[in-house]
């Protein structure tokens, strides 16, 4: 099966996949917002709501799926809380015909206020829970975050675009070996640690506090990955909102300063990782629908500013903690 073929999966396919685990839906799929893979929201017979997550075909193997439901539930058990799939007779990872997919409980709430300093303090303990169990064993299957997964492998797939505009094709490749040069620069190899992976805003639900979703990218890499996603503002707001975070999280793990240096080569990592990743996906059906921008003269041109300014930025003192 293609990578990008979600054509088989009609909708009596997945309700014939739901009721393979005993549930039975009363209502009808509510598509919700995933690219990546295929992620439906449903009433069932028993009154209670259920998402259900069927996987994009060869992107992660069974047993890197595996892992990430391993790891779920093994954050679950240490009361953290995400949100993890439901376990039929064992199995958290499912399949019907040619699709696997997974079963969760649906968490509802609201994206949490990155400027609200409670929130974040809140943020800092979880995380640093997260990263308290994660460093007790590595991922065996999981691939790591590294420049290689992030820069270089995205590089290579950007330099066989055939949408980015032969006008801009010069400027963008000449602003983007400069940021190689200065990413690898600035990188060093930190401990490794199990992640989230994925630890944005978007990712965090809140309802009388926070609850993790989508560990669909976990991955090992410097702890710093997980934290830094939740800083905003300028420079200042930025410090107070680091401040804040690191102190909560030391109740649970200890931080090493020095991957502080890695936030801007991670963020920079992260920009070439998400245009690479549009790229890439842009055979399935569902991103040129979603992202008409992407191959456009305009979007490109905001990438070569994007790139300049992480550059400037790259250059730029790390943030420190303050004494």
């Amino acid at each position: 099966m293609s990578q990008f073929n979600f054509s088989g999966l009609t909708p009596d396919l997945i309700l014939d996949a739901v009721e393979t685990t005993g549930i039975y839906p009363v209502s009808g799929l509510l598509a919700l917002n995933s690219y990546e893979n295929r992620v439906y929201q449903f009433l069932a017979e028993d009154n209670l709501r259920y998402v259900v997550k069927f996987y994009r075909p060869q992107r992660w193997s069974d047993a890197q799926i595996q892992e990430e439901h391993d790891f779920t539930h093994e954050l679950l058990e240490h009361e953290v809380p995400v949100c993890a799939p439901i376990k039929f007779e064992g199995n958290s990872l499912l399949s019907h015909q040619e699709f696997r997919f997974a079963v969760f409980p649906s968490v509802g709430g609201r994206q949490f206020e990155v400027d609200n300093l409670d929130q974040l303090e809140w943020m800092g303990r979880f995380i640093g829970r997260i990263h308290q169990v994660a460093a007790g064993k590595a991922f065996k299957h999981r691939p790591a975050l590294d420049i290689h997964s992030h820069l270089l492998e995205p590089k290579q797939q950007l330099s066989a675009s055939e949408l980015i505009p032969e006008s801009l094709h010069k400027a963008f490749f000449t602003i983007l070996d400069v940021l190689q040069d200065k990413v690898t620069e600035c990188y060093f190899d930190a401990t490794n640690i199990r992640l989230h992976g994925d630890c944005h805003p978007g990712n965090i639900l809140w309802r009388d506090g926070p609850t993790f979703v989508d560990m669909d990218d976990c991955r090992s890499g410097p702890a710093i990955q997980d934290l830094w996603m939740m800083l905003s503002g300028d420079r200042q707001n930025q410090l107070l909102q680091l401040d804040t975070l690191v102190c909560a999280y030391e109740e649970f793990a200890e931080f090493d300063t020095a991957q502080l240096k890695l936030i801007e080569p991670l963020r920079a990592m992260r920009l070439v990782h998400y245009m690479a990743w549009l790229d890439k996906r842009w055979r399935d059906p569902a991103f040129p629908q979603a992202f008409p921008w992407f191959g456009s003269e305009k979007y490109w041109e905001q990438q070569i500013l994007t790139l300049k300014e992480q550059v400037a930025a790259l250059d730029e003192p790390a943030l420190k903690l303050n004494p």
